[in-house]
């Protein structure tokens, strides 16, 4: 779209998602899971959670995915190797609106996702309508931050955990008070940042194991969980989809509650699908792709998505916008 990063109608839209945005902070419904539509409310907070990936880490990404260097990029776009490489490194500013319709071509992204990341103004849609409460518990980790999340009953705060954080002790400090008893917990990856609070969580809540990916080196407290597999717990419905390609062991989780198959769902989606972007595909980057198109293309638009780094964010949203999705 020429001019994106220019035109009025970019500012009125992106204004108005910032005035409609949750800060996902902490979300919760005013009654407990029923099957009907909940509002949800944010609690006060300093400043949004910030996206985890910039224009320069897509690109650099996209540039992984398709096997191409700067040079090759540049040679394919007729934008200079230097600019390439800046872009790379947050400087895109000296990016014109052509270049970034050029690039995004070049390597196969969504146009005006990759155009809004590059003028900071990629959507940040509502959360509403869940029927039951998330409580993202965000923990710093390098430049941003990584999410653990606690989904409850809101009027008697017992539920269920995603990951742990990098550790018990902090994520004991953003702990909900809310949240008064976990009955399980899952992981969707065994990386560091995501499984280090789960041995204290386990011990806190008096649980002998852990659900997780199939095959990972997840320890003997993990119980295997493959593809379409479904545990029914506190009330909720968890159903597990095998996504490799950030790491070799990776699952994403459809959380409903339970008997109720209409409700709005909840997809936790680890490091697989992240607001404006996707995890890194350290291990394939082509299962990464394939894994996101097919779970972002089978669940229903109005699925709201909570990722392992970053905001939450909707299917319809990364439908239409995200730059390796849309």
């Amino acid at each position: 779209m020429v001019g994106l990063r220019l035109q009025p109608a970019c500012f009125i839209f992106c204004t108005h998602a910032c005035l409609h945005a949750v800060d996902d902070r902490s979300i919760a419904s005013p009654w407990p899971a029923q099957p009907r539509q909940a509002h949800l409310f944010s609690m006060p907070a300093a400043s949004a959670i910030p996206l985890e990936d910039e224009l320069g880490d897509v690109l650099d990404k996209a540039m992984r995915c398709a096997g191409l260097n700067e040079e090759q990029v540049a040679e394919r776009t007729g934008i200079s190797v230097e600019k390439i490489r800046n872009a790379e490194d947050y400087r895109y500013d000296e990016l014109s609106d052509d270049e970034l319709r050029r690039l995004a071509a070049a390597l196969h992204l969504n146009e005006v996702g990759f155009a809004a990341l590059a003028s900071d103004c990629y959507p940040r849609p509502p959360v509403t309508g869940l029927p039951f409460c998330v409580h993202p518990m965000h923990l710093p980790f390098g430049v941003g931050v990584v999410n653990a999340y606690a989904v409850v009953d809101c009027a008697t705060g017992v539920g269920v955990l995603f990951d742990g954080g990098t550790g018990f002790e902090a994520l004991q400090q953003v702990w909900p008070r809310a949240v008064t008893r976990i009955e399980a917990v899952f992981l969707t990856h065994p990386e560091a940042e995501h499984i280090g609070g789960i041995p204290g969580a386990l011990e806190r809540h008096g649980l002998a194991t852990f659900y997780g990916p199939r095959c990972g080196p997840t320890g003997p407290a993990c119980w295997p969980l493959g593809e379409g597999e479904t545990v029914v717990v506190a009330g909720y419905q968890v159903t597990a989809f095998s996504t490799p390609g950030h790491c070799a062991e990776h699952n994403c989780y459809l959380v409903r509650p339970k008997g109720v198959p209409q409700a709005r769902a909840l997809l936790i989606s680890g490091d697989l699908i992240f607001a404006g972007s996707l995890g890194g595909g350290y291990f394939s980057c082509s299962q990464l792709l394939s894994h996101a198109r097919r779970i972002i293309g089978a669940l229903p638009v109005s699925t709201v998505i909570a990722p392992g780094h970053g905001p939450m964010t909707t299917v319809e949203n990364e439908r239409k916008y995200n730059p390796f999705l849309g």
